[in-house]
């Protein structure tokens, strides 16, 4: 599979279509899929089915899918994942082309592929559709006029003209999470004539350190993308790119070693503490990664709560703070066997006889921000000497604005392992036959 994702639908089209729209060795076989969600609002998704038959003849076929119980995300599983399944059974099928809605963000997409199991469909066994297919690669195109200004935002998706879903999300962190996310980037240019050099700069400083590794394609008005050039970008693709991996909180934080230098103004700030973060402090000090902040991200040692990490993300004006997962120091032995061995290995490196692997590591990309202001911020968040020498008994008497969280089972990436759709449920009148 690929998926192609962004904010800009126009150019998520064009790399679709070049990826399916010629007869050539290296398209032949080629599905595209992309369910349209602009009538959402009326109850009515529609899936879009387009591929080239051996006559060299472009096909299209269009279903309509029922909206389940109100909900885009479950929506797309419950038709998406059976059909992915079915498309690997037809002998015609090479590769899926997924082009994905503006408002959707691939690392979903890639997780639900992953661990929600499909269940009830004939001649299937039960299990994810990962069984059938894998991410070869996600392309993510980014608008250069406009992008980073919608990423380094506050307005929500309402707010930014996407009112036809019930979603409290922020441009902000769709833009960012569909970069992040990327093995590749198709930039669609300005007219060369409109073109701030500085603000270029600016972008693909941020680009090259948010997707570090990415092949990067800039396609302009006079040269839009071709069949070709896709496939050259997509051959570009580095061995240890993601490719549908979705980390988790106790993951490195600078996945794929992006520079670490300043350019444009652009760059990582990193902190680092093995004190816990005083809660309340810690909830004022939250603005300075909020402004001038493209992204920030990273786990959280609070005092109050000894036995499970935070974790904490950001992209633009928006932020969120949620469980990331129990500490090593707080599981029992056999619970850490079952931790990836480089989680292990890491906490081995950093462990304290008293608080075990328990710490604070944040990053922040930055494109306005000052870095000092921030760590100083971080820094002062933190329990001073007197507090921390008090020890747990008196740290748990802190008030504490971390103390809850909302999470909507509709949204969560963090549902049980044990998640399932249905396949029987869903109404699809596809004739195999005919791709």
């Amino acid at each position: 599979m690929v998926l192609v994702t962004g904010l800009e639908a126009a150019a998520v089209s064009r790399v679709g279509d070049a990826l399916t729209g010629e007869m050539s060795l290296d398209t032949a076989g080629t599905v595209l899929v992309h369910h349209d969600f602009s009538h959402v609002a009326d109850g009515r998704v529609a899936r879009l089915m387009s591929w080239v038959d051996p006559d060299g003849r472009r096909r299209e076929r269009t279903i309509g899918v029922e909206l389940a119980h109100g909900c885009v995300s479950c929506t797309l599983r419950e038709d998406l994942l059976p059909l992915l399944r079915r498309l690997n059974r037809r002998s015609s099928v090479r590769r899926i082309v997924l082009t994905l809605d503006p408002i959707l963000e691939p690392e979903r997409i890639a997780w639900a592929i992953d661990e929600v199991v499909v269940e009830s469909m004939p001649g299937f066994v039960d299990g994810p559709a990962s069984r059938d297919v894998r991410i070869e690669a996600t392309i993510a195109c980014v608008a250069e006029q406009d992008w980073l200004e919608s990423a380094t935002g506050d307005n929500t998706l309402a707010e930014a003209g996407f009112g036809h879903v019930d979603d409290d999300r922020t441009l902000a962190q769709v833009a960012v999470g569909q970069v992040a996310f990327a093995d590749a980037l198709v930039v669609a240019g300005c007219d060369p004539a409109m073109r701030d050099a500085w603000e270029s700069a600016r972008l693909t400083a941020v680009l090259k350190r948010l997707a570090p590794n990415a092949p990067i394609m800039i396609e302009l008005p006079q040269r839009p993308v071709t069949t070709i050039l896709v496939e050259r970008l997509l051959a570009a693709v580095a061995p240890m790119s993601r490719r549908g991996r979705v980390d988790a909180p106790h993951d490195p934080l600078l996945r794929g070693e992006p520079p670490l230098d300043a350019d444009c103004g652009v760059s990582w700030v990193e902190f680092h503490s093995e004190r816990p973060m005083h809660p309340g402090r810690l909830h004022d000090a939250i603005d300075a990664l909020l402004d001038g902040v493209v992204t920030a991200r990273g786990r959280l040692w609070i005092a109050t709560q000894p036995a499970e990490a935070l974790w904490l993300e950001s992209a633009g004006g928006a932020l969120q703070v949620a469980r990331g997962g129990a500490w090593l120091a707080a599981m029992d032995e056999s619970e850490v066997d079952r931790e990836p061995a480089e989680r292990r290995a890491m906490a081995a490196l950093r462990w304290d006889e008293r608080y075990g692997d328990r710490h604070t590591s944040l990053v922040a990309l930055v494109h306005r921000a000052d870095a000092s202001e921030i760590q100083d911020a971080l820094r002062d968040a933190c329990l001073n000497e007197v507090e921390f020498a008090a020890g747990q008994e008196f740290w748990a008497t802190l008030d504490d604005p971390f103390g809850g969280f909302h999470t909507d089972p509709c949204d969560d990436l963090d549902l049980s392992d044990t998640e399932t759709v249905d396949a029987v449920s869903i109404t699809d009148n596809t004739d195999q036959r005919e791709a």
